[in-house]
C-alpha cells in the first residue's frame, strides 16, 4: 500500500499517529502491541476530536498519570477545545503534544538521552524493521540538535524530544506504517507557521532550529497561521518515512484518516492521511483502424502577462517541435481575466518544454498531463498546381477521408502571387478532386 500525508496545518508526533491510527481496520491489535512495549508509567488515550465539522482521532499520552501541560504562551490561539465531541475506547484526557508543540513541561517525564534511547528502543520487543525506522527518527533528531547546539550526538541532552511521550509517539508510528503495510510514502509541502515559540532554551523562532534544520531540502511554507505547526519530532518522523514531497498523485483512495491537534485555529487542526494504491492506467480498447497514441499537456496560468509576450512565448514554443500550441482564456483568483498557455508533445520533450516555459514567462510552475488519444492514420503528398508545389495532408480511418492544403504553402502562395489565401485554397482543392 502507499500512503500520502497532507500536512496543511504542519506536523507533530501524535497527529501523525492519530492520521495512521485511523487508517487500521484492526486498532484494537495496535493498542494491544502498544500496551505490550511496557513502556514506564504510559497510558495512551484515543480520542474522537471534531475540527471546523470534521472527525478524527486525538492521541494523548499519560505519564504516571499526569498529562503534559504546554508552555508555549506565544501562540494566541489557545483555547479550551469546546468544539470537542468526544466518544473513545478509553478515558479520554486533554493533551498538548500536537500542534500545541512538542515544546512541554512534564510531570515526572524523564528526558532521555540520545544513546539511552536507541538502548531503550532496542529493548522492546519489536521487528528489526520497527526498530530500524524508530531509532532512524531520532537520528535525525539527534544529528539537527547537534547541528543547533554546535555539539555531538553523542554529548547532546534531548529536551522535549527526549521524553517518554516522544518516544511512545516514534515507535507508535513505526509500528503503524509496518501493520498498514506501507511501502512508499508521500508528503505535501508542509505548513510550518511562523512567529515564536517557548521551549526550555527560551523563546525561539518559529520553525524553532533543530526542526528548520530536519527540514532542509523539503518544502516549507509559513503560511498565514501564528504558531508553532511543525515540531521536531513530526518533521523527523516525515523525513524517515517519505520518499518524495510534493502535491497529491494520481491515486486510488481506499481509506482517510484525520489526525487531530487539540487547538482551534480557522482551517481544521489536523494531518490528513490517504491510504492508496495507484490509479490504474487507462487503456483504451482499440477503435477500429485508429491509432492509438500518449502525448503530454504542459500547461501554465498567466495573469500578469501582456498579449505581446505571451505571443512570443507561443512562437518560441511553436519552434521547438512541439505537436501544438494554444491559449485559453480562463478567470483567476481575485476575479482577473488570464489566459492558459498549453503546448502538446511527447514524453521526451515534456523538460525542454518545461524550461522554455519557465524562461519565457512568467509562471512560477507548469502542469503535465499525460492525454490517450486516438488519431487517424496521416500521410504527406506533393500535388502540382499552377501555383506551384503545394504539400496535402492525408488522414484515413474508419472508412473516412479527410485532405486539407498545407497552410504555409498556402500563405507563401498567396504572398508569392498576391492572392488571397481563400483563393488559393479553393483552387488547390478543386485540383485535388480533379485528380
Amino acid at each position: 500500500m502507499k500512503l500520502y500525508l497532507e500536512c496543511g496545518m504542519g506536523a507533530s508526533g501524535n497527529m501523525v499517529m492519530a492520521a495512521l491510527y485511523e487508517l487500521l481496520d484492526d486498532k484494537k491489535l495496535f493498542r494491544n502491541k502498544m500496551e505490550q512495549l511496557n513502556l514506564p508509567g504510559v497510558e495512551i488515550v484515543y480520542s474522537e476530536f471534531v475540527k471546523c465539522g470534521i472527525t478524527g482521532t486525538h492521541v494523548s499520552v499519560k505519564i504516571s498519570g499526569v498529562e503534559e501541560i504546554s508552555e508555549d504562551e506565544h501562540d494566541h490561539h489557545e483555547h479550551h477545545d469546546h468544539e470537542h465531541d468526544h466518544t473513545h475506547e478509553h478515558d479520554h484526557h486533554h493533551h498538548n503534544h500536537d500542534i500545541d508543540h512538542d515544546h512541554h513541561h512534564h510531570h515526572d517525564n524523564r528526558k532521555y538521552s540520545y544513546n539511552e534511547i536507541l538502548t531503550l528502543i532496542q529493548s522492546l520487543d519489536l521487528t528489526d524493521n520497527i526498530k530500524n525506522n524508530a531509532t532512524g527518527v531520532y537520528k535525525i533528531i539527534g544529528q539537527a540538535e547537534a547541528k543547533v547546539h554546535g555539539t555531538s550526538i553523542d554529548e547532546i541532552h534531548f529536551h522535549e524530544v527526549g521524553s517518554i511521550d516522544a518516544i511512545v509517539d516514534v515507535v507508535g508510528c513505526s509500528i503503524l506504517i509496518d501493520m498498514l503495510g506501507i511501502d512508499e510514502v508521500t508528503t505535501s509541502p508542509i505548513h510550518v507557521g511562523f512567529g515564536k515559540v517557548r521551549c526550555e532554551h527560551g523563546v525561539l523562532p518559529v520553525p524553532a532550529p533543530a526542526t528548520a534544520e530536519i527540514l532542509q531540502g523539503i518544502p516549507i511554507y509559513s503560511g498565514r497561521i501564528e504558531g508553532e505547526l511543525c515540531t521536531p519530532t513530526g518533521a523527523a518522523l516525515l523525513k524517515q518515512f517519505t520518499a518524495s514531497f510534493g502535491q497529491m498523485p494520481v491515486m486510488t483512495v481506499t481509506k482517510i484518516g484525520y489526525g487531530m491537534g487539540t487547538k482551534d485555529f480557522p482551517a481544521a487542526n489536523c494531518i490528513r492521511a490517504y491510504l492508496y494504491n495507484d490509479a490504474p492506467q487507462y487503456h483504451p480498447e482499440p477503435v477500429n483502424d485508429l491509432i492509438q497514441d500518449t502525448v503530454y499537456e504542459v500547461s501554465c496560468n498567466l495573469d500578469d502577462m501582456t498579449p505581446e509576450a505571451i505571443g512570443a512565448a507561443f512562437e518560441i514554443l511553436l519552434q521547438n517541435e512541439t505537436l501544438d500550441v494554444f491559449t485559453t482564456p480562463i478567470m483567476m483568483k481575485k476575479s482577473r481575466p488570464a489566459t492558459m498557455l498549453s503546448c502538446l508533445c511527447r514524453k521526451e520533450q515534456i523538460n525542454t518544454i518545461t524550461k522554455l516555459m519557465i524562461k519565457h514567462t512568467t509562471t512560477l510552475g507548469v502542469r503535465i498531463k499525460e492525454c490517450n488519444r486516438f488519431i487517424m492514420n496521416r500521410t504527406t503528398e506533393t500535388v502540382q498546381t499552377k501555383y506551384g508545389e503545394i504539400n496535402i495532408k492525408k488522414a484515413d480511418a474508419l472508412g473516412i477521408s479527410k485532405i486539407k492544403p498545407e497552410y504555409d504553402d498556402i500563405r507563401s502562395a498567396s504572398i508569392k502571387h498576391d492572392i488571397p489565401v481563400q483563393t488559393i485554397y479553393d483552387d488547390v482543392m478543386k485540383t485535388i478532386e480533379n485528380q
